[in-house]
């Protein structure tokens, strides 16, 4: 059955909250996506040249990368029987996501795109419930 569902997303989580006539079901989604990975809290180095150790930036962000495609293609499947989508979020992640859809063919379920704050999970429910109320 089609749905309406609200996705609010940020690089780390994603809350997809579908709505219909039988009610309201939540799904989060965590991305475990780091964008720069730090040392153990209280951890020093013993040895010299750490730096050496460390991966270089560019391999960083391609691994962040890879993590954030396969989280976008986690959420991007639990939007496949949407009837319309209402995409917030505080970051860029909800465009990078709009983008992906619009590349699924997708983007036509795409009803709106706003910026909101950090929310709680029931914050995000009540704001799903009213804007398709």
């Amino acid at each position: 059955m089609k749905t309406n569902m609200g996705l609010w997303i940020d690089h780390r989580k994603a809350v997809i909250v579908a709505v219909s006539r039988k009610g309201e079901e939540s799904i989060i989604i965590q991305s475990n996506a780091e964008k720069q990975p730090g040392r153990f809290d209280g951890v020093r180095s013993t040895t010299s040249y750490e730096a050496q150790k460390i991966q270089a930036d560019g391999r960083q962000d391609i691994k962040f990368a890879d993590k954030l495609n396969i989280y976008y293609d986690k959420v991007i499947s639990m939007l496949r029987d949407a009837k319309s989508i209402f995409i917030f979020g505080p970051g860029e992640a909800k465009g990078e996501l709009k983008k992906r859809l619009e590349d699924d063919h997708f983007d036509h379920l795409i009803q709106a795109e706003e910026t909101v704050d950090q929310m709680t999970d029931p914050q995000i429910a009540a704001k799903v419930r009213e804007y398709f109320n």
